[in-house]
């Protein structure tokens, strides 16, 4: 093989993002260095995923240990990670139960099906309507797109799923006029990321909370990356005294491994059950 890493990123990688014109090759902490030996301080984070920074001892301790035991195990079988992992997420949140999968998305594409699965379970047919916020990001799969209210993210892929409408963050007023008896889920992060780092207001929330229970809603907050940890507290929605029906976790969770989870209450949980035994 041969050619530079950037030129033959060029020709063999569909290119979807905009990259800088150097080659990271390492990384301790919170320092990257290049192929030149030239260092940078990683402020980014990977987008917020490596909450322990690069080259972590327990973390690389702990993934070669369990590639060397294990790599790959279908949902069709039992191991103790994916067990010890739900116990302790269930255990330190408001959630009784937890759904798993691979990316940020996913999470919230799962959350949107259990959310419209549980209306019609609850309420029959029609109760389908998603209420998002402006500024916000939750990702770039069909249903996740829909949510995210980027004119030039949407724009190459309508027609997107429809039955969303969008409200100024932190305006509550303009909460209470979208949500309404045919909202089925509200979904907001209590901290934005790539909004601009703005967090809610308590009152905000609290609203939100208020609306969801009086019109048969779920509240639907996306921790992706304002969760595990980033904002001094476990959960962002600690600092705010406000609980969901259903959290969206990923980022931080895996350290920039691939995982995702979508956490619910049990009121919840009928709906994600199998309808047979394997």
């Amino acid at each position: 093989m041969s050619g530079s890493i950037p030129e033959k990123t060029a020709q063999y990688v569909l290119n979807t993002y905009a990259r800088a014109p150097f080659v990271l090759e390492r990384g301790q902490g919170a320092t990257l260095t290049d192929s030149e030996g030239k260092t940078y301080l990683d402020f980014a984070s990977g987008i917020s995923v490596n909450a322990l920074g690069h080259g972590d001892a327990e973390l690389v301790a702990a993934v070669s240990e369990q590639i060397a035991q294990l790599g790959h195990v279908r949902n069709l079988y039992h191991s103790a990670p994916h067990a010890d992992l739900a116990e302790m997420l269930c255990q330190h949140s408001f959630a009784d139960k937890v759904y798993f999968c691979n990316s940020g998305t996913e999470a919230i594409e799962a959350a949107i099906k259990f959310a419209r699965k549980s209306a019609r379970e609850t309420f029959g047919p029609g109760k389908t309507d998603l209420v998002a916020f402006t500024g916000g990001f939750h990702g770039r799969t069909a249903g996740a797109l829909a949510l995210t209210a980027r004119e030039k993210y949407q724009a190459p892929f309508r027609p997107l799923m429809p039955g969303v409408t969008f409200a100024p963050f932190n305006d509550s007023a303009a909460a209470e006029k979208l949500i309404g008896p045919q909202t089925c889920a509200v979904f907001v992060e209590p901290v934005q990321g790539e909004g601009g780092i703005h967090a809610a207001t308590p009152e905000f929330l609290g609203t939100l909370r208020a609306l969801c229970d009086r019109h048969g809603a779920l509240l639907v907050f996306d921790e992706i990356q304002c969760g595990v940890g980033r904002t001094g507290k476990l959960w962002a929605h600690e600092h705010f005294g406000v609980q969901p029906d259903m959290m969206t976790l990923a980022k931080a969770l895996g350290g920039g491994l691939p995982i995702g989870a979508t956490l619910l209450t049990l009121s919840l949980i009928h709906i994600s059950e199998p309808t047979r035994p394997y």
